[in-house]
């Protein structure tokens, strides 16, 4: 290529308005290229390669199927392990649908703006190593964007609400999408769906590997459905050439089981330490709420004489942590998660109104505040203003740490419940036991969500970083409630009780082939000893001393 015909002295671009003499064997190349987007990435795609550096980019069976699904299709979704090549194949169809289509926008996002520069840095590789005669000429070239002489545009960026803002776009590319945050992710489908569907023919490919039962998993789930227009596409392993059960073993020997399930076999497990079990986390099944309104979404409508039950954690009203509220129905085991708020721009003078509606709306329910910060403005409110007679209090009690209770008086009552270590870990450790154990039931995706990221940090549960738990800690506050006396007298139930007879049940059980040795007072109410003093068997009832007096 002359050196006047090159771009900015680079001798693989070609700058715009060069003009070109085709052969004919070029045009039929170009043409059987532009129909055939599979065709073109399997001659003219090229790679670099640790082991040999630049080499042609000779694909698989399942990257070729992709390529041809982004082809036909406007919606695509793909679950795909780490290592299979998914950037690159991507990036091939991106780049055949820059230079063989006039005037079209692309967007290529990721979780962080620069892993998007770095994807676009690969077609700009792809590109540069194009024959000059496939090449369109160049108006602009730099790290974060290209333009060709077509009229074809291709950015990246990081992917958030203002990435596409105010532009038209013809393909959104959105890589490695499970691990951007839920509310990031959210505020971006809600500011880019009506770039979507401004166009018939705009796509939308998203690929990523699981990270718990986010967003991603919310989608993909609806797509496996056919809940939804995105087309599902899932790659294993083993479609890798070479990957085999040697490699499977090796893999998990250098990493663990645990991590090679979630990025490998691509399950929406939860993270490592994660407060409820993997397992259970996994047999977690979402549902859609009944009804959705501004925040609240509503499982079961309320039901004449059950008794119900409000735990709230409060936000500053910022737009970082949320607002959020659960309603139990706790008539009768297992409870249940009827309803849920969650908003993370309502303000704190306004939230007490949105509690005592729905609280009021469900018989009245008992409603428990955390008060450790704002809360107790909202409770204030609750109390005073509002004037709810059903608002739960705390006292400290010494040893004993917070009692709740109802209408009591002391200079050490407050009106809700302060988080406290002792409070969080036994609402912790009793949530764990409810869940896993199927005593308490929810259906809500956001709250599953959160429990996939509530994992340990030192001696606590929290949520992982970019990552909520608002909704999470709603359900502690529930689990340390339950272990309330008052709760015996809310709900007539004594679930430590009901818990411990169980597992007790279940122990005789499995004990029984082995029979039982006895002591010769199961029958007795009272014994003399060889003092002559007469002991009654019956003082404590059948009461666990591990378990109903800690």
């Amino acid at each position: 290529m002359p050196t006047s015909d090159v771009y900015l002295g680079n001798p693989n671009l070609k700058r715009a308005n060069t003009a070109h003499e085709f052969t004919e064997e070029q045009v039929i190349e170009f043409l059987k290229c532009k129909e055939d987007p599979v065709y073109f990435a399997r001659n003219y795609i090229q790679i670099v390669s640790l082991d040999e550096g630049l080499v042609p980019f000779n694909m698989y069976p399942f990257q070729e199927k992709l390529i041809r699904n982004f082809h036909n299709e406007r919606f695509n979704i793909c679950k795909m392990p780490r290592q299979t090549g998914k950037s690159t194949t991507c990036v091939s169809y991106l780049l055949h649908y820059a230079v063989f289509n006039d005037n079209v926008n692309i967007a290529i996002l990721a979780n962080k703006a620069s892993t998007a520069r770095d994807l676009l840095g690969r077609l700009q590789l792809a590109y540069e190593n194009l024959p000059s005669w496939m090449q369109q000429g160049i108006i602009s070239w730099n790290k974060g964007s290209l333009e060709l002489e077509n009229g074809s545009k291709i950015s990246s960026n990081s992917t958030s609400s203002s990435a596409v803002r105010g532009g038209s776009y013809n393909v959104i590319f959105l890589d490695e999408f499970a691990f951007i945050p839920n509310h990031i992710a959210d505020d971006f489908f809600a500011s880019v769906y009506p770039t979507i569907t401004s166009g018939q023919s705009t796509k939308v490919i998203i690929v990523s590997t699981p990270r718990g039962m986010n967003h991603f998993y919310r989608m993909w789930h609806n797509a496996e459905k056919g809940q939804s227009e995105y087309v599902p596409t899932e790659v294993h392993w083993s479609e890798v050439p070479g990957r085999d059960a040697e490699w499977r073993e090796q893999t998990i020997a250098n990493t663990s089981e645990q991590q090679f399930k979630i990025e490998f076999e691509c399950e929406f497990l939860g993270s490592v330490n994660t407060l409820i079990s993997a397992a259970k986390l996994k047999n977690l099944v979402f549902e859609d709420p009944i009804k959705r309104n501004a925040g609240l979404d509503i499982y079961e409508e309320p039901v004449k004489d059950h008794n119900y039950i409000v735990t709230v954690d409060v936000a500053r009203g910022l737009g970082n942590d949320y607002s959020a509220f659960l309603v139990f129905d706790t008539t009768e085991f297992p409870y249940k998660v009827v309803a849920k708020y969650r908003n993370n721009e309502i303000k704190p003078m306004l939230f007490p109104n949105i509690i005592h509606d729905v609280a009021i709306g469900y018989n009245q329910a008992f409603v428990l505040i955390e008060v450790n910060d704002i809360g107790d403005q909202v409770a204030s409110i609750m109390q005073y203003d509002l004037e709810y007679d059903n608002l739960l209090m705390a006292t400290m009690r010494g040893r004993n740490g917070q009692i709740v209770g109802q209408g009591f008086s002391g200079k050490k009552t407050q009106l809700g419940v302060r988080m406290t270590a002792a409070v969080k870990k036994l609402g912790c450790s009793n949530l764990k036991t409810l869940l896993e154990d199927d005593k308490l039931l929810t259906c809500d995706y956001e709250i599953i969500s959160e429990l996939t990221t509530f994992s340990q940090k030192g001696n606590s549960f929290e949520a992982e970083e970019g990552s909520n738990d608002d909704l999470a800690m709603c359900l502690v506050i529930f689990s340390w409630l339950v272990c309330q006396d008052y709760f015996k007298e809310m709900s007539d139930q004594d679930v430590r009780k009901r818990i411990y007879e169980e597992q007790k049940n279940q122990i005789e059980q499995d004990m029984a082939p082995f029979g039982f040795v006895s002591d010769g007072l199961e029958d007795m109410d009272s014994f003399v000893d060889k003092e002559g003093d007469r002991w009654h068997t019956d003082e404590y009832g059948d009461r666990s001393y591990m378990w109903d007096y800690m």
